[in-house]
Parts: structure tokens; C-alpha cells; sequence
């Protein structure tokens, strides 16, 4: 083989098998092959999982590849070689001086060496039209990086928004049912505002959906974009140095309009109707005192989750300040057995509590452990923002927070356990009927300010 004949065959193992053009931000997968990262990501972006080599399909193990320098170095010396030596480099000669342009860093115009020296642009950073265009290729493989990068974060907000949905639809068909049973121990005049209440729900149940899909909607339409702005720098990656460099600015400013329209997720909140005469009717039955036990704790968990601790101290002690806030459970000296009993919880000053039922408590120094098949309770915690759930099943709940205080009722005879938000005179979950056959004693768990 002469030489000229194994440059050329050299030069074709520095290019992509996909797009037939020298590599730009090559990668190797597990299997040894090759490709420019933006070629593979788009293949696989049109796979199903598992991800497969486009050449040989053998499994890749490890989606996150690292970019190879070496033969990223090697494609961009052959890309330079071959604009010196193509038969269209006649575009990088002046106009003027037929020689070689040069590309002026401060007008973003082509020069040759006389013109560079000329009065106009003597002051100004010159460099040639290939180191040029290569380092605009850089800068274009990082804005690709940061568009690829938001297009799986939209994904994956996506996938979270399509859950939702499906979780949303189980829970008001849920809903639906507390609200049956609490309306059927009302008197029968209440029935027209049930059926109000169901509409409604029903209502805002629907307008939330349709948030949540128009969400899921435009989170599709922004990925796509974002694709179609990924594979248009992929292109303009591609192509020749003159027109890359003229319409590089332009392209920029399209990606940065795009990357600051991003749709933001829906929180899904259901309104709490309040029930006429409720609080009335559960007055009947209310229990004063039943938290009389109470001690300082460190920390909360239920058993069946030890590594989901509810809230403790600062294991690591790295705060210097003076704790700000109180942790205790408080429990009944009395277990009920039987009968109906109402009581009412003050959560005003706490965004992180526990509050309900349980069978026993066993407590070891100041660690509480809860077995979450023997209690049943409602959750507020706080992280990121506020969330509202239940235990037995684990279940979020879909409806405003209560910001005063908490009222629970025990139907022991009837197997169950409710709370309601008093301030609203609302339900906010009924634990579904179930058989109670051991003692079930009130339970409290909350921070509060020191």
C-alpha cells in the first residue's frame, strides 16, 4: 500500500460509522467500537432499553461514556488536513491576495495576512480559520452537553408527571369511597351535599388531570425541541468551518431561548369541602386529655422501614447553634378497647408531625419505633415543600395541609380511624374498615419550638 493510499485508509478509521464524517466528541463502548457521542445518543434515543453498539448490538453496560481524547485529537488534526487540502479551500483564500485566510477573533470575518496587517484589523487576535473552527466546535460540544443533559432531566420530570397521573386517578377513585362512608353516618338531608361535594371533586379531580396531562404534554413538546436543537448543532458541528463560523452566534441565542422555556412540574391539590355538622357530631364523642404521657426523643421510624428515619437530631452534631426546636411523642395512659372517641391535636407551630393510633410504643433511651402494621397514622413533613401522607398503605394524600388543628376519631367497634381538618370543618382520610382486636392507644409525634 503507497502512502497516499494508507492516509486515506487511516483517515476513514477516524470517522464515525454512523454519520460517515470525522469523529466530533468520539466515544468507545464496552465493546470497542467507536462513535461521535452526539450520533450514539440519538441511536439510542430511539431504542428501547437494553442499549446496544449500532455496529455489532452488543449490550453497553455502561451508558455514561467518557469521551476519547486521543482519538478526538486525532479526528480534528484529519479535519484540519483535510480543509488545507480540499479542493473547496479556495473559500479561505482572500478575495484580494489569494492566500490562505485567516480568521479575524474580533469582526468574526475572514482575513488573509496582508489584510490582517492592514490599519482595519492590525489591533485585532487573528488565528487560522481551522484552530478557529475547532475551537468553536468545543464550544458547541458543551452547549450540546448541557442541552442533552435537560433533555433527560425533562424525561424524567415526564416519566414523574405520567405517575402522577395514573396515582392521582387511583386516589380520587379512593376518595370517592371515604367520602361515601362518611356521608352514609350522616342524616339523609345531607345527601344533596354530597352529591355536591362528589361533583366537585369530581370536577377539580378532572381540571387536575388535565393540568397534569397538559403538563406531560408540553414536557414532550420541550424534549423534542430540544432534541431537534441538539441534532441542528450536531449539523452545524458538521459543517464547513466559513458557515459554522457565520452562523454559529445565531444558533447560540436559538439554544438559549430554548433552555430558559422550561415547563415547571404540577403539585396536585384537591380541595377539602368541609361536611356540614360534622365537627358537631364527633364533638359527642370527644376525649379530653387522652395525650398525657409525653417525653423528649432523638429521633422516629417505623420498623418496617429502619432506614426511613421521620425526623432527628443532627446526627454528626455540626450545628454550633442552640437547638431551636423540641422533639417529643406523646402517647395515652389509656388504650381503648372499645367505643367511639374524638379528639383534637394543635399542629399550628409544627410543619413535621405524626399524629393517630397505635397498638403499643416500645421505646429504647430516646429512639421511638413504630410498627406501621399496628398504627395508623397521618404524616405531615416537610423537606423540599410539604407533604401529606398515610401509613398502611403508604399513601400520599392529594388535599391541603391542615395549618391548625387536627381532629381524630376512633370508631373501635366499626374498625375505624378518621381525621379531619378542623379549622375547615373537612375530612381529610378514613382509613378504610377493618377489624380491631387489640387495645389501640392515641399517638403523637411532632417538633415544636423550643
Amino acid at each position: 500500500m503507497d502512502s497516499e493510499g494508507f492516509m486515506h485508509t487511516f483517515q476513514d478509521e477516524l470517522k464515525c460509522s454512523i454519520c460517515m464524517n470525522y469523529f466530533i466528541d468520539p466515544v468507545t463502548t464496552d465493546c470497542g467500537h467507536s462513535f461521535c457521542r452526539p450520533c450514539l445518543y440519538l441511536c439510542w434515543e430511539e431504542e428501547q432499553a437494553p442499549k446496544s453498539c449500532p455496529e455489532c448490538r452488543a449490550v453497553s453496560e455502561k451508558p455514561d461514556l467518557k469521551t476519547n481524547i486521543v482519538l478526538k485529537r486525532l479526528a480534528s488534526l484529519a479535519r484540519q488536513a483535510r480543509a488545507s487540502h480540499s479542493s473547496s479551500s479556495e473559500e479561505q483564500l482572500c478575495g484580494t491576495h489569494r492566500e490562505k485566510g485567516l480568521f479575524c477573533e474580533a469582526d468574526k470575518t475572514l482575513l488573509c495576512g496582508p489584510c490582517s496587517e492592514g490599519p482595519e484589523h492590525a489591533a485585532h487576535s487573528h488565528s487560522p480559520i481551522q484552530w478557529a473552527a475547532e475551537e468553536r466546535r468545543e464550544m458547541l460540544l458543551k452547549r450540546m452537553d448541557s442541552l442533552w443533559k435537560m433533555t433527560q432531566e425533562m424525561q424524567n420530570n415526564r416519566n414523574q408527571e405520567t405517575k402522577k397521573i395514573r396515582s392521582l386517578e387511583d386516589y380520587v377513585t379512593l376518595r370517592k369511597v371515604m367520602i361515601k362512608l362518611q356521608y352514609q353516618r350522616m342524616h339523609l338531608f345531607l345527601r344533596e351535599e354530597e352529591q355536591f361535594h362528589l361533583e366537585a371533586l369530581e370536577k377539580e379531580a378532572k381540571e387536575t388531570g388535565r393540568d397534569l396531562k397538559e403538563s406531560v404534554f408540553r414536557m414532550t413538546q420541550q424534549k423534542e425541541t430540544l432534541k431537534e436543537m441538539y441534532s441542528m448543532l450536531t449539523e452545524l458541528c458538521r459543517s464547513p468551518d466559513t458557515e459554522l463560523l457565520q452562523d454559529l452566534e445565531n444558533v447560540l441565542e436559538m439554544t438559549e431561548l430554548v433552555q430558559m422555556q422550561n415547563p415547571q412540574p404540577v403539585n396536585p391539590e384537591l380541595t377539602c369541602w368541609p361536611v356540614t355538622g360534622m365537627l358537631d357530631m364527633l364533638n359527642n364523642f370527644r376525649a379530653e386529655n387522652v395525650l398525657s404521657q409525653k417525653m423528649s426523643i432523638h429521633s422516629v421510624r417505623l420498623s418496617e422501614d429502619e432506614a426511613s428515619v421521620v425526623f432527628e437530631d443532627d446526627p454528626q452534631g455540626a450545628s454550633s447553634e442552640p437547638p431551636s426546636e423540641e422533639r417529643f411523642v406523646a402517647w395515652g395512659a389509656q388504650a381503648f378497647t372499645s367505643g367511639r372517641h374524638y379528639w383534637e391535636v394543635d399542629v399550628t407551630r409544627s410543619s413535621n408531625w405524626i399524629l393517630g393510633v397505635c397498638k403499643d410504643i416500645w421505646t429504647s433511651d430516646t429512639d421511638i419505633s413504630v410498627d406501621s402494621e399496628d398504627a395508623f397514622l397521618l404524616f405531615s413533613m416537610k423537606n423540599d415543600q410539604y407533604t401529606l401522607s398515610t401509613n398502611s398503605p403508604p399513601l400520599i394524600q392529594y388535599v391541603q395541609r391542615p395549618l391548625g388543628r387536627v381532629g381524630v376519631f376512633l370508631d373501635y367497634d366499626n374498625g375505624t380511624v378518621s381525621f379531619y381538618d378542623v379549622c375547615k370543618g373537612s375530612l381529610i382520610y378514613s382509613f378504610l374498615p377493618s377489624s380491631f382486636s387489640s387495645p389501640l392507644r392515641p399517638f403523637l409525634c411532632l417538633r415544636s419550638p423550643g
